[in-house]
């Protein structure tokens, strides 16, 4: 079976276990906490996943880390990893436990990418737009970009939403192509 689908399988079964025993933002707010420690500790994620530490090892490191952190449901999923082998799919596991958590909660991940940070108005407005549009609660992601020179790019999903200066000037480059009309 892939990685993927095991680890699908696995956050799956921790987020019906957090909706079922309603902790759902305290494990989200654990699996956050675990998540980002994985990403900034990237000697952790080779540890978890080299096979040369045992997992009693593997295990104190954890409990190390988390156990003062985390709710007790949390630890005990993640001592579960590691009895079953599964502790190098910790990353992944996470990953997919908090997009499967933002879909159960019918928000969608929003990466705006623009040539100026925009200013508090501007956000707000942009995710009232894409909430009405998508019908969904949005969360958005920035990023700067100076070579849409302006405007902005909000990408959901596949979908691309291009509202930057650098995209109408092409359309705008290609109607004068069509029209016979040359921009030299």
């Amino acid at each position: 079976m892939s990685e993927y689908k095991v680890s699908r399988r696995y956050a799956t079964s921790l987020l019906e276990s957090a909706i079922e025993k309603n902790t759902l933002d305290s494990i989200a707010s654990d699996i956050e906490l675990v998540a980002s420690t994985l990403d900034a500790n990237r000697q952790l994620v080779h540890a978890l996943s080299n096979p040369v530490i045992r997992p009693n090892v593997k295990l104190k490191v954890l409990e190390e880390i988390f156990k003062s952190r985390v709710n007790p449901d949390t630890m005990n999923f993640l001592k579960f990893l590691v009895e079953k082998n599964r502790q190098n799919l910790l990353e992944s596991i996470s990953k997919i436990f908090l997009e499967l958590r933002d879909e159960h909660l019918g928000i969608v991940n929003v990466e705006v990418t623009s040539a100026l940070a925009f200013n508090d108005e501007q956000t707000e407005r942009l995710k009232n737009s894409l909430e009405r549009f998508l019908s969904k609660k949005v969360r958005l992601n920035f990023k700067i970009d100076s070579e849409i020179i302006g405007g902005f790019v909000a990408k959901v999903g596949d979908t691309v939403f291009d509202a930057s200066l650098i995209h109408q000037l092409d359309l705008l480059k290609v109607q004068f192509l069509k029209g016979g009309a040359s921009l030299n």
